[in-house]
């Protein structure tokens, strides 16, 4: 019987002291919560801090408003204070309205009490300070704590969070678990007690797994689980301020340790499989190459995704340059592999601009800026390939960011001129007309090639109105040619983007220039059909509705097939240059141009061939019975002024097919 009363009085004591220790439980565990929180805060709305320390008036960007507001269910915040330097408020945020009370319910406490100056003065200090408090239920928790938290930034308090938390629910679960086990036997005592904590925990890890959920998708990209923009440059200024300062002369990482490297990723031609497969299907894409792309790093590396196609890694362990090429041989070649999309296949490439820490640049600004700019430089040199930076560079683009803001000035007040290269008949050498090539002569660097400026200006959409000039001013100039003088334009692929308003602008040309519609000649590069073809295909046939003649350029080195051929009827096909370069001197470019006469010839085409220079060249070609010839030979181009006309608009004999 002792050991009954023993356990009577255990108890009893248990049930006097059981609002006590439940209370006590309570305070540890909110205090805990609430310093999670606060740092939890601190990292995710930086503008606190920050804003104190600057002393700047507050305010909550909505981003960082909704971010807690989620906070609001998931961790039980439901007001937020920030409190100066000087322990005045200076925001407060209330994440949960509170309930309206009933016409019968009775009186309720107008807000929280007053926080204690003393409380205030201690996390100023340095110290947390947290309390218990009762509630009425309707404006305010029946439990919550309220906590003053410090705020530090650089070693320094710069003010103070006040955070207010539901504890109602942990209130009535904590304390339901300690009744229940004082009403218990001693071994029904310990196993209530085990469930209450293993509630308890259960809960707390909920809790936690929602924090860290949250502070994941704060930091990564939801699609390709990389790094997202800011914590990227967080990460790369962070690994790029451990790097010590190399000598001057460098040319490659400090030896007194392993450096780093910035490598930028874009996927080739991205767009085009975005426009032929799907937004979805291209988002399916992304988060391959972004697998891809992590299996192939190693150790410490880092996958961010910068926007849209574009990725970087971060490389560690940098010991040269050679590290960084291996790497980036790695990343194109993983690209490289087919990507199966919903049933279809798709093929990509990517580029790639490396940039090393510390001899390429020793911030996250200037290493992301010449990385591009070396990602850039791989890019014009054909993609699927990788550079590294190069102080040229910067030169470059300066020039080329100058010369596109000049090339639109020439564009908007008549600075650029056409000049015409001759086209003459294949057999009797007479002339049938000219192609229009477009030349600028810059008021300060002096002649600028087409090989530079018309890259230019497709890369800042200013081919349109390029494009728009070149046809305008050749027809008008054309106009001034004896009557069976014909004149040849390019056209690029931006001026299908709408094919309605292309067969209106050249239509409109015609008729202003008061030009026949059989003295036109437009041409088209083969890359233009592996883009949209029914759409292309399409505009091309109106355009010959129209009475022009439409002719492929460059035959034989881009992506024309049988099939497309087939499909539209042009009336003629360029043999370009560079077979013709070879003829006579490689048995296999007769063989080439020699079946490209005879398929166009079968296909009821006209078959042309750029780039004669020497006479063993164009009687080559009059034997394989090539009908249109054009090169420095026959005539290099010319402003409109120069052009003879000596032998105009003689009839060129039909080839022998």
């Amino acid at each position: 019987m002792l050991w009954v009363g023993a356990a009577l009085l255990a108890l009893m004591a248990m049930l006097l002291g059981i609002d006590r220790l439940a209370r006590a439980h309570l305070q540890v565990e909110a205090t805990r919560t609430t310093v999670e929180l606060a740092q939890h805060l601190q990292h995710i709305a930086p503008e606190l801090a920050t804003g104190l320390q600057a002393d700047l008036p507050l305010a909550l960007p909505a981003p960082t408003q909704r971010l807690l507001e989620s906070l609001a269910g998931m961790a039980g915040m439901f007001r937020l204070q920030v409190y100066g330097a000087d322990g005045h408020p200076v925001l407060r945020a209330d994440l949960v309205p509170a309930p309206a009370a009933s016409p019968d319910a009775p009186a309720a406490d107008v807000g929280s009490p007053p926080p204690a100056a003393t409380a205030i003065a201690q996390a100023l200090a340095g110290q947390t300070r947290l309390a218990i408090r009762q509630g009425n239920g309707l404006t305010l928790p029946l439990v919550y704590s309220q906590a003053f938290v410090p705020i530090a930034l650089e070693g320094r308090t710069v003010g103070v969070l006040g955070i207010s938390l539901d504890q109602t629910e942990r209130d009535e679960l904590i304390s339901a678990s300690f009744r229940t086990a004082a009403l218990l036997s001693a071994g029904a005592l310990l196993a209530s007690f085990a469930l209450g904590v293993a509630l308890w925990r259960r809960r707390m890890q909920a809790e936690q797994a929602q924090l860290s959920r949250l502070h994941y998708l704060a930091e990564h990209d939801s699609l390709t689980a990389a790094l997202n923009l800011p914590m990227f440059r967080e990460q790369l200024r962070l690994a790029c301020a451990q790097q010590p300062a190399p000598p001057a002369d460098a040319t490659e990482p400090a030896a007194s340790g392993p450096g780093v490297a910035l490598l930028v990723v874009d996927i080739d031609q991205f767009k085009h499989i975005n426009e032929h497969h799907g937004q979805a299907a291209g988002d399916q894409l992304l988060a391959q190459a972004a697998e891809r792309m992590h299996n192939t790093l190693r150790g410490a590396d880092l996958l961010g995704r910068l926007g849209g196609d574009r990725f970087a890694v971060l490389q560690t362990g940098v010991a040269g340059s050679a590290d960084v090429k291996a790497l980036a041989a790695r990343l194109l070649a993983a690209l490289a592999q087919p990507y199966p999309l919903d049933g279809a296949v798709a093929q990509a490439t990517a580029s790639v601009g490396a940039a090393l820490c510390g001899t390429d640049g020793r911030d996250a600004d200037s290493l992301m800026q010449h990385a591009e700019l070396a990602l850039q430089r791989a890019r014009r040199d054909g993609r699927g390939r990788y550079g590294f930076y190069d102080p040229a560079m910067d030169a470059l683009a300066q020039r080329r960011r100058q010369l596109t803001l000049d090339l639109a000035q020439a564009l908007e007040h008549d600075g650029l001129q056409l000049h015409y290269q001759p086209l003459v008949c294949g057999r009797s050498g007479a002339l049938q007309g000219y192609e229009a090539l477009a030349r600028w002569q810059h008021p300060v660097h002096g002649p600028v090639s087409p090989g530079e400026f018309i890259p230019l200006a497709e890369e800042s959409g200013l081919i349109r109105a390029l494009g728009r000039w070149v046809l305008h001013t050749a027809c008008r100039e054309a106009a001034g040619w004896p009557a069976g003088l014909s004149v040849a334009v390019n056209l690029s692929a931006a001026q299908f983007t709408d094919g309605d308003a292309l067969v209106a602008e050249i239509r409109q040309a015609m008729q202003a220039a008061r030009i026949p519609p059989a003295r036109l000649q437009l041409e088209i590069t083969e890359s233009l059909l592996m883009n949209d073809t029914d759409q292309v295909l399409q505009t091309l046939g109106a355009l010959q509705g129209l009475g022009v003649k439409i002719g492929m350029d460059d035959f034989g080195t881009g992506y024309s097939s049988l099939a497309t051929l087939w499909r539209f009827p042009f009336d003629k096909l360029k043999i370009d240059r560079a077979f013709t370069q070879g003829l006579a001197r490689d048995g296999k470019a007769d063989l080439i141009v020699q079946s490209i006469v005879s398929l166009g010839h079968a296909l009821g085409m006209r078959v042309n061939a750029e780039g004669v220079e020497t006479e063993a060249q164009r009687r080559a070609l009059q034997a394989l019975g090539c009908d249109e010839l054009q090169g420095f030979l026959l005539g290099r181009p010319q402003p409109v002024g120069k052009l003879a006309h000596e032998a105009s608009a003689q009839t060129c004999p039909e080839a022998v097919t």
